[in-house]
């Protein structure tokens, strides 16, 4: 019942649902004690209003946003309290007396102060909301940018300014108890001078040299960095704050480019949400800021994602346009028929050429460039199970979806048969369950099998534990923990050294990463991921729900894999190793290969998972593996050759379509040229070059 109303309610806990059953009594107990009168009564029922209040506001309850739109918002809440305090004075037969109109001509001033607070607050937030944001740019020596207002002032900041009240209320109750007037005027003009202080706070925000500079003088700066930096191939994404990892995935490959860098933006979510990286980032959220910044230097932009504000760039004729996606699966997403808009298409390998050809969807065969997946360097190839371990299985399936189609994933009506056949194996394996981290989000059975699982998972893990067949090493567990504890120390203060900057003004002047810091923070994870594996027994179940360790380090310590239909089995495939894959809508085995290519050299399970007897042979008996051969044709065929490298071949195809644009656009200058045009027309020809006096474009050369 309680889960039930959780969902219903939807908020996040049950003591978010508490916290709101809370507030709801709160207030008409208090229009109760106040006609009673009982000052102890209303104490106690406004001390619980404003906690509840406080918690669900701290919490960002989405009972808060809903209250607003019923006209019962937070500043409405505490008149209501107010008013009954005042209600309550009067039944206390307190009306005669001046507290009763101090009260009254308190909450009024008050009130009267939330106006200039409200706009100084919006106006300050206003000046201060750049028309880009950026990192890793060079702002500093080019504008004045002032720091940004304490954080005490701005965060939550109507939430603060109407709790001064309580300083109002709190000594009117007293007084009222104790029958001392001085409490309640002690305690009113405390409200009233704090309030009138808080004011004052923020003026000197709004005027002198705390003011940031004006949009157009932020965007000439910027202009004028880019015109030093020359960017030569952008990465281009919007999309939503639970789609940042498609543009973070591309990071570590843009930062190994030939070519100079630059990483485009359009939602300053993504942007709160972006993986520390050492390439130049720029945010725009506005179209028409984006389509007049000056990127006449760019000959080559990557696009991750199919979405509308792409054609904000894909305008611009002086750039070839490519389409790289985030990840390679066979959804339909691998072959969008929009797609087609742009100049080329880069996939992993042959399969993706091969998709779009199945599809028939306006995709040209020679616009598909076969590059491998730069991001998969991590993954080390399959040597075998050492004879000193045991080997590991990884269940890592994919979340349900948007839909209830039954193949999005194996949890609902596979996963526990797996994990039970698993953790029940003999000779033995280690079990590491990681699911997706939309699992359960959308779907209250797929969150009930996931805590099934889970279940499942940790009970094994305590079983073993205690079985004596299974000896421990305490000693080298304590120390990688106290390594692990250590490395968490320095990672925490790295992080604190990079300094969290007070707003997104403050955030672009100063936001150019430390290089030092950064190498340390990238060699640091890398140790945390070796001593974390240290710190448990290497035959330990384990369930791994967070974002460390990631998925690619849990690729490299395991030995085979239990997944769905995802880029997580394209990805797994450049290991080598043995895989199996759950055909939960039960194709069958022939119709689930031929519609997922890649399926085909993996074992195919059913929802009994009954077949996981050929995944632990295979894993057992390398040499018996009846899919070793088809594994490794199928990794070629999806995702290229291992030599060249994925990343020379990456470096390749931008330095081959940069070519492509420049010898389009000297065509261009040279036709135009031809023609007599003059320098207007070149301009005209050319949108987004600057035109020296000779009639050549800037950033245009001789390849």
């Amino acid at each position: 019942m309680i889960s039930t109303a959780i969902r219903v309610a939807r908020v996040g806990s049950a003591a978010e649902l508490a916290a709101a059953v809370l507030m709801m009594l709160g207030f008409p107990c208090l229009m109760v004690a106040a006609l009673v009168p009982s000052v102890y009564a209303f104490a106690a029922a406004a001390a619980v209003t404003y906690l509840a209040d406080h918690y669900l506001h701290r919490k960002g309850s989405y009972l808060i946003n809903r209250l607003g739109k019923v006209r019962a918002g937070l500043s409405i809440r505490f008149l209501i309290r107010q008013l009954l305090l005042v209600l309550l004075l009067a039944r206390l037969s307190l009306a005669d007396e001046l507290i009763y109109y101090g009260a009254i001509a308190c909450f009024i001033a008050f009130f009267a102060l939330q106006a200039p607070h409200g706009a100084l607050v919006t106006l300050i937030r206003n000046r201060r909301r750049m028309p880009v944001a950026t990192r890793n740019v060079d702002l500093k020596s080019r504008i004045r940018i002032p720091d940004a207002p304490p954080q005490g002032l701005l965060h939550r900041s109507a939430e603060k300014m109407l709790h001064l009240d309580l300083f109002a209320v709190v000594g009117i109750l007293v007084g009222a108890a104790l029958d001392r007037s001085a409490y309640g005027y002690a305690g009113i003009g405390s409200t009233v001078l704090l309030g009138l202080l808080y004011v004052l706070a923020l003026m000197p925000y709004v005027r002198g040299r705390k003011i940031p500079p004006t949009a157009e003088r932020v965007l000439e700066a910027v202009d004028d960095w880019l015109t030093a930096y020359k960017p030569e191939t952008v990465l281009y994404f919007s999309g939503s704050k639970d789609s940042a990892y498609q543009v973070n995935m591309w990071l570590e490959t843009m930062e190994q480019l030939s070519t100079r860098p630059l990483v485009l933006l359009r939602e300053r979510v993504i942007l709160q949400n972006l993986a520390p990286t050492t390439v130049p980032v720029i945010c725009v959220p506005g179209g028409v800021h984006l389509m007049n910044m000056d990127l006449s230097t760019v000959r080559v932009a990557l696009y991750a994602a199919n979405v509308g504000k792409n054609i904000h760039l894909l305008r611009v004729p002086t750039m070839k346009h490519v389409f790289i996606g985030h990840g390679d699966s066979d959804k339909l997403a691998s072959v969008n028929p929009f797609s087609k808009v742009y100049d080329e298409v880069w996939t992993a390998g042959r399969a993706g050429r091969d998709r779009y050809a199945i599809a028939d969807v306006g995709v040209r065969d020679d616009d598909i460039v076969e590059v491998g997946r730069p991001q998969l360097a991590p993954i080390r190839n399959w040597q075998g199970v050492p004879e000193d371990r045991m080997p590991t299985v990884l269940y890592a399936p994919t979340w349900e979806g948007w839909d209830d189609n039954p193949g999005n994933t194996s949890i609902l009506l596979a996963g526990e048969n797996i994990v039970r056949r698993l953790v029940q194996a003999d000779p033995p394996v280690r079990v590491l369950y990681k699911p997706h981290p939309f699992t359960g989000t959308r779907s209250a059975q797929a969150k009930a099998a996931h805590e099934r699982i889970t279940a499942l998972v940790e009970k094994a893990a305590a079983q073993r534990a205690a079985d004596s067949r299974f000896p421990a090493d305490p000693a080298a567990q304590t120390q990688a923990k106290a390594e692990l504890a250590r490395i968490e120390a320095r990672l925490a203060e790295l992080s604190g050294a990079g300094g969290e900057k007070g707003d997104e003004a403050e955030a672009s002047r100063d936001g150019v990463v430390d290089v030092t810091r950064h190498e340390e923070t990238a060699r640091l994870r890398t140790e945390w991921n070796a001593a974390y594996w240290r710190s448990f027994p290497a035959y330990e179940h384990r369930v791994i729900a967070g974002a460390e360790p990631r998925l690619y380090d849990c690729f490299n310590v395991s030995d085979a894999m239990v997944s769905d239909i995802s880029s997580v089995v394209s990805d797994f495939i450049a290991s080598g190793k043995p895989y199996a894959v759950t055909d939960s809508a039960e194709l069958g085995v022939e119709e689930f290969k031929r519609q997922n290519t890649a399926v085909r050299a993996a074992v195919i399970l059913s929802n009994s998972a009954q077949e996981l007897g050929g995944l632990l042979a295979a894993v057992r008996d390398p040499a018996a593996d009846p899919l070793a051969d088809d594994r490794g044709e199928l990794k070629r065929y999806l995702l290229g050759p291992d030599e060249p490298t994925s990343i020379d071949q990456f470096n390749t195809a931008v330095a081959d379509l940069g070519r492509k644009a420049e010898t389009r656009n000297l065509g261009q200058v040279n036709r135009a040229m031809a023609g007599g045009a003059g320098e207007n027309a070149l301009a005209d020809l050319l949108p987004g070059q600057r035109l020296s006096s000779a009639g050549e474009t800037d950033g245009v050369t001789a390849g």
